[in-house]
């Protein structure tokens, strides 16, 4: 990746109107290097005059082209047919860093991009000069320093959100280093191709696609690298639920130590070509409770039945995923959110903000029911009932606070063959049923 210096001349374009009037910039002009200006190349931006100095840095999104600019009351001047280059920004300064304090720093002896200032952007830096800037961004307060003081729950408008915490305002993924966050926004709605979405797996971890719409991902993506990373870099993942202008905390996540991503081959958005894309493996940090103000579950998403059943992996997991095929538990959980849906239930999955139940449906606004699905054999049936059985009390103990009236089902593949489980189950408020049985609990 290189590095580059971009100029901003007040004389020219109005910068701190433009971001107090609160904009974020998406593009920048760029006279020179066009060719090796490439997404993910780091850069800074330097305020020109006697007042100016470093006010910014970011990162540059994809290859300049040429178009049309927009004049509006920024300019100074109509700018006419220009190069941009894409880009977003990572951090700004409250107050710009002065020139005086890099000029008798060796690292700008010799071939400096202060003596070519006059020139049009970008100016080359050299990994040094790159690493003096990041000093200087280091030692200043910035945007963002403060304490984290959102609760799981609480909605606030995201301009309002980067204005505490920094990071940039454009795209799903903002790595705040001011303030040691990166801050994931998600929506249920959001299909990364072949219907690949962020959302709840089997095993108890939240997929969550990584950066960029085309090509491969890879982790050359800074904010990537910033999710995998983050337990050693110190930086929290803080994920929020995206509707409109307004984004809802749901709480902390961490990246699963034992199997942090995995790769996921699809269609670009829009039926393009296959490409590659991370899938980040997140667990809640604590026990995230949500407010009442806060609905359960989201459209339903007819779960794959196609796909090759799940391989055992060391470590913790789901026993329902080792011991099982995985179609035969698909077809299970979509058949009765048909039969739900046929006697006019509304079928849910889970949001982001939800525990990672298998479906739920409604029957009026005051309704809840919350499912597990397990399947049965005859070496697993025990600890997949007492799996189940626990999962329902957490479920339905969150959920109660949220809605007024709450039932938990198990749906297993068969009735059990140890009769204690009926006992168990009715003791302990959950309602046990089976193919064959969907009337006693969609009644």
């Amino acid at each position: 990746m290189n590095a580059w210096l971009l100029t901003c001349n007040r004389d020219v374009f109005d910068l701190d109107s433009f971001r107090r009037d609160g904009h974020e910039l998406q593009a920048w002009s760029v006279a020179r290097y066009r060719r090796e200006l490439a997404d993910g190349d780091r850069f800074v931006m330097w305020i020109t005059g006697p007042k100016g100095g470093l006010i910014g840095r970011g990162r540059i999104t994809g290859p300049p082209t040429q178009q049309a600019s927009h004049p509006d009351e920024y300019w100074q001047e109509d700018p006419g047919q220009r190069w941009y280059a894409p880009l977003v920004m990572d951090q700004w300064l409250d107050e710009p860093v002065p020139r005086s304090e890099f000029t008798e720093d060796p690292r700008f002896v010799g071939t400096s991009p202060f003596r070519t200032l006059f020139a049009g952007n970008p100016h080359r830096l050299s990994d040094d000069q790159w690493e003096a800037f990041s000093e200087a961004f280091d030692q200043r307060r910035t945007e963002g320093s403060g304490e984290w003081g959102m609760r799981p729950g609480d909605t606030i408008r995201r301009g309002d959100l980067h204005d505490l915490y920094g990071g940039s305002r454009v795209g799903e993924i903002s790595t705040c280093p001011e303030s040691r966050n990166v801050l994931l926004f998600t929506s249920p709605y959001t299909d990364h191709g072949q219907g690949c979405r962020n959302g709840w797996a089997e095993d108890g971890t939240f997929r969550y696609i990584g950066e960029g719409w085309t090509g491969d991902q890879d982790f050359s993506s800074t904010n990537d690298a910033a999710i995998r990373d983050h337990a050693r870099e110190g930086l929290a993942l803080r994920l929020f639920d995206r509707d409109g202008d307004d984004v809802r905390y749901v709480g902390e996540f961490s990246v699963d130590p034992s199997a942090p991503y995995t790769y996921a081959d699809v269609s670009e958005p829009g039926g393009g070509s296959m490409r590659r894309v991370v899938q980040f493996h997140l667990v809640p940090v604590g026990i995230a409770s949500q407010p009442a103000t806060v609905p359960v579950g989201c459209d339903y998403r007819v779960a794959d039945d196609t796909v090759e059943p799940a391989v055992a992996a060391p470590g913790p997991v789901n026993a329902d995923l080792a011991t099982r095929n995985l179609r035969a538990h698909r077809k299970l959980q979509n058949d009765l959110a048909a039969a739900a849906r046929e006697r006019g239930m509304t079928v849910l999955s889970p949001g982001a903000a939800d525990p990672d139940f298998d479906l739920a449906w409604r029957k009026g606004d005051d309704d809840l029911v919350v499912c597990e699905v397990k399947s049965l054999t005859r070496t697993n049936e025990a600890r997949q009932m007492r799996l189940g059985v626990g999962q329902l009390l957490d479920y339905h103990d969150l959920l109660r606070a949220r809605t007024s009236n709450v039932r938990a089902v198990l749906w297993v593949e068969h009735e059990p063959t140890d009769s204690r489980w009926l006992g168990i189950c009715h003791r302990t408020g959950i309602e046990l049923a089976w193919p064959g049985r969907e009337a006693d609990i969609l009644a």
